[in-house]
């Protein structure tokens, strides 16, 4: 009986590896569809475009997204803010926005 448990969380544990390789990638697009529109202009075209395609739809299922035109315009909307993801994703960002948000609402 444990054997069966124990191949079951080692699956569960080898299925959440590969979910976050995968969303690895998709902040990888981003900030290359950023860049993009940086230096071209044309980011939130580029990150439609790869979300659209067949690759990008698998990368997306891999990381537990699921690609659908209201994750493409996310993704679009996020690549034409410019802000990169890892500062993005970081606490000072996070507390900036927080702060922004309060001092909008007062």
């Amino acid at each position: 009986m444990f054997d069966t448990v124990d191949g079951t969380a080692f699956n569960h544990e080898q299925g959440n590896r590969s979910r976050k390789l995968f969303a690895a990638v998709v902040l990888a697009a981003l900030d290359d569809a950023i860049a993009d529109d940086k230096k071209y202009g044309n980011g939130p075209d580029q990150i439609a475009r790869w979300a659209r395609s067949r690759d990008g739809r698998e990368v997306l299922s891999c990381a537990g997204i699921d690609p659908n035109e209201r994750v493409v315009k996310g993704l679009m909307e996020f690549v034409s803010k410019g802000v990169r993801t890892s500062v993005a994703l970081s606490r000072e960002e996070s507390e900036r926005r927080h702060a922004a948000e309060a001092a909008e609402a007062a």
